[in-house]
């Protein structure tokens, strides 16, 4: 409706301002009659492209219809240009080779006046809607409209002037018309020339000044973010596309790594408004553990790896470390992927460094990584007699392990000509996981000692205010 709205006033503009140019023979009027023709075919082209920069992304155009805009910024300029060419020439022809009688008159001083008021209106209106919704080439009409108010009052006071030079039997107040069409010629060339870099920067995808480095600088700031490795800003019509490329832990989850890539997007989307395409990068963090290290390696290899364990002894280092296999492999395909996996860790530099007079050492044992998911045997079901003499057995070990509070929650199934038993067992809860970890093992395995034909032991264990 903007777009149309200055179709409506730029066509009266022309008409008012032809009619002045004929019946004044002023070069000033002249220019602006020319000037608000290109403000017609201007207005035209703004309201074309901003109907069709407004479509929606398409297999054609994938990053929108914005460029529309810009080119049609660019065309107007090229028409604006044009005519202060032809004023310039005009100008100066009017000034060393012709001389041209004017006929101005309180009338056309008046109507000038109407046309200048009709400018500045849609000038405002216009600015207001181009700052409302982002648009290029409503900014370039308001522009015009706005050149058009200082250049229209530039040739009243030509006229003006003229006509006080006729009265007055001044002569060289007569050159006061081309004058004032330089005047307005210089106006249109610098607007222009302004408009112009700005639309041919949009159409280069020249970033906007200082966003990159803005950018830069908030996205290094985030959490996870190692640092930010290049930004990449370009500009379509009214709509910013930003690409970010950053550095993240290698020893992140896939969910982490994406939850950093949305608080990269919300950042941006913070300074502009913009279509935001995140690229992560793997890095090893300052100071990287070697157990993180070791985890990234087995993560990037598609291995599952636990119990990871290092210590020193006479200067050599020892890893071990526990390896899950798809349980269809073989020893002989199992085994190279952990001999693989220990060359890799080998030339770790916290392991390779390590001693200078031994080799490190890296152990890997290998086990099933369990995707079978296996049936109750249906004659046996729930062992609860076993159960409770399990439960009472670890509660008489009380004083044994000052740790433990009590044992409950008992189950014993058997599983595929298996005894399988699990429970709860309350602890302190202030004390370190560490020795914890000892404590469930070393009751696991008195559990397996005491009654033989229980194959597997599991306990979880859980603080004693949440048992």
């Amino acid at each position: 409706m903007a777009a149309l709205g200055s179709i409506g006033s730029a066509l009266i503009l022309v008409t008012l301002k032809v009619f002045l140019a004929l019946a004044t023979g002023s070069l000033g009027v002249l220019s602006e009659a020319l000037h608000s023709g290109l403000d017609l075919i201007a207005a035209i082209l703004t309201w074309l492209s901003v109907r069709v920069s407004d479509r929606p992304a398409d297999s054609g155009h994938t990053y929108g219809h914005g460029k529309f805009e810009n080119f049609s910024a660019f065309v107007e300029t090229g028409l604006l240009l044009c005519t202060s060419v032809y004023i310039i020439v005009e100008a100066f022809v009017r000034l060393l080779f012709k001389e041209v009688h004017l006929q101005p008159s309180a009338l056309a001083i008046v109507i000038l006046g109407v046309a200048m008021g009709i400018d500045l209106i849609r000038s405002r209106a216009l600015a207001r809607v181009a700052k409302e919704f982002p648009s290029d080439a409503l900014e370039a009409d308001a522009l015009h409209f706005s050149t058009d108010v200082w250049s229209t009052f530039v040739v009243i006071l030509g006229m003006a002037t003229v006509w006080i030079g006729q009265y007055t039997g001044i002569a060289w107040l007569r050159n006061a018309d081309p004058i004032a069409a330089l005047v307005v010629a210089a106006i249109v060339i610098w607007v222009g020339s302004q408009l112009g870099k700005r639309t041919l920067d949009a159409l280069l995808d020249v970033a906007p000044a200082g966003l990159q480095k803005q950018v830069t600088e908030a996205v290094e700031g985030l959490d996870g973010v190692l640092s930010t490795e290049r930004v990449r800003v370009r500009r379509a019509g009214n709509q910013h596309f930003v690409d970010v490329t950053i550095s993240v832990p290698r020893s992140a989850s896939f969910e982490q790594v994406h939850a950093i890539s949305d608080a990269v997007e919300q950042r941006v989307a913070e300074i502009v408004p913009a279509d935001v395409m995140v690229h992560m990068e793997p890095r090893a963090a300052a100071g990287e553990h070697l157990f993180d290290a070791i985890r990234a390696i087995a993560a990037r290899r598609g291995l599952a790896v636990h119990e990871i364990s290092a210590d020193q002894l006479d200067g050599r280092l020892f890893v071990e470390l526990h390896l899950e296999v798809p349980e269809y492999l073989t020893l002989r395909d199992a085994h190279r992927r952990a001999s693989e996996l220990e060359e890799e860790i080998r030339r770790l530099p916290g392991v390779a460094g390590s001693s200078q007079r031994f080799d490190p050492v890296v152990n890997i044992h290998i086990e099933p990584l369990g995707t079978h998911i296996a049936s109750v045997d249906g004659q046996r079901g729930e062992m609860t007699g076993l159960g409770r003499a399990i439960e009472n057995y670890i509660n008489t070990l009380q004083n044994e392990y000052h740790e433990l509070v009590d044992c409950h929650d008992v189950h014993v199934r058997q599983v595929e000509e298996k005894i399988l038993a699990s429970c709860h067992c309350a602890m302190d809860g202030s004390l370190p996981i560490t020795q914890i970890h000892d404590v469930t093992g070393a009751l696991e395995d008195r559990v397996k000692e005491h009654f033989p034909q229980v194959a597997r032991v599991t306990i979880h264990p859980e603080p004693l205010e949440e048992r």
